[in-house]
């Protein structure tokens, strides 16, 4: 098994791109907003040019554009990111006119629609029915041929940003997850992750990675002036979309185009994916529903779920945590508290800690009925 993990690993980064049939595009603030403009109009124009480019090429593309707030400290003369609330609600609702009327203009010019999306956490995180219906309206703008163009809602949800969300990285990787993108390719101030950082310069690129190397010690760029997230967030959302089968570039918005990216060009640094893709209910377990509480398990437990494929037994559990129903969906951590994975409780919390490391007749004995998994391995995800 080894052997073929490690043939499949080293894959060329062609071959990899040729399956890619849709993308997420991110642009971060310090690309597409700088030196005290609103906007940095060439790099725009070159970004909206490949991207209709690879429309054309039979590739569906939705961008997740920052700037908004940027966009709006350069229309008002800002040279410091504002702190309090209402200063940026003020400079993203300028900016985010200012930054789709932008990008409406310039696919307008190539007869391209463009579809704006403003997004909450709470669209893609709190509730099925939402998360849905978002999948449905994307999947009917790429039947239109239309770009999807999306953001937080920064100039009405401020408070978004410290919340699950966190950053525009991590909102593409979630959007990504969503619309089952093949490839989030990240385009910032940077040409990927490098294995260490001198005098703020970044030395020996990392040009791809996977699931087993630990990069732990190497993110640590830090935010620039106008953005807010730094290489973790990148790291984050790339890890996201590794854990859901699909493959992440992070590369420099101004150095490296998005046609040799989806070509197979090593430029930037390639987060390649973990495993199978995920389906889209798994997607939803995974990394969309709220979890209602935790489920604790043992050594043996964690081995079997993570390493053997096995569905979580009541004896396995040693502690659950919250007030949750059968249905819904619990974290399952180790006993030193790490989240191992999420995954569909079949038992209340009070049905559970009834039977805690109970055997199946044992748990028959005690609820009186057909014992059942505790998380089903079809409604289990590792995260």
């Amino acid at each position: 098994m080894a052997n073929v993990t490690s043939r499949l690993q080293a894959r060329p980064r062609a071959e990899r791109m040729a399956r890619v049939q849709r993308i997420v595009v991110k642009i971060g603030s310090s690309s597409v907003a700088g030196n005290g403009t609103p906007l940095h109009m060439q790099t725009i124009r070159r970004l909206v040019k490949e991207i209709c480019q690879l429309r054309d090429s039979g590739i569906e593309v939705a961008l997740v554009s920052s700037g908004a707030v940027a966009a709006g400290m350069g229309r008002l003369g800002l040279t410091e990111r504002p702190r309090a609330t209402a200063e940026l609600q003020a400079a993203a609702a300028v900016g985010q006119n200012l930054l789709v009327h932008t990008y409406e203009s310039l696919f307008a010019r190539r007869g391209v629609p463009v579809g704006q999306v403003l997004l909450t956490a709470g669209d893609i995180l709190d509730d099925r029915q939402r998360y849905v219906n978002l999948r449905n309206t994307f999947r009917q703008l790429f039947h239109f041929g239309a770009v999807p163009v999306i953001n937080e809602n920064d100039s009405v949800g401020v408070a978004e940003l410290k919340r699950q969300l966190g950053d525009n990285d991590m909102l593409a990787a979630y959007v990504a997850n969503l619309v089952q993108a093949q490839l989030l390719v990240i385009l910032s101030d940077v040409e990927g992750l490098y294995r260490r950082y001198r005098d703020g310069h970044g030395e020996d690129l990392i040009h791809e990675t996977s699931k087993d190397d630990d990069i732990t010690g190497v993110v640590g760029r830090s935010a620039g002036r106008l953005g807010r997230g730094g290489m973790t967030t990148k790291v984050r959302a790339a890890q996201l979309l590794m854990t859901c089968g699909e493959m992440t570039v992070i590369a420099h918005a101004r150095k490296h185009r998005l046609a040799d990216i989806v070509g197979g060009v090593e430029v930037g640094t390639l987060f390649l994916p973990q495993g199978r893709r995920l389906g889209s209910r798994k997607r939803w377990i995974g990394f969309a529903s709220p979890t209602q509480g935790a489920v604790i398990v043992d050594d043996g437990a964690v081995a079997a779920i993570a390493r053997q494929g096995r569905s979580l037994l009541p004896a396995g559990v040693t502690t659950c945590e919250g007030d949750f129903a059968a249905g819904d969906v619990v974290r399952i951590e180790d006993t030193r508290r790490r989240e191992v994975g999420r995954g569909v409780c079949r038992y209340s919390a009070m049905e559970l800690q009834r039977i805690l490391g109970l055997s199946s007749p044992q748990v028959h004995g005690v609820l009186g009925r057909p014992p059942v998994e505790v998380v089903h391995r079809d409604d289990l995800v590792l995260t």
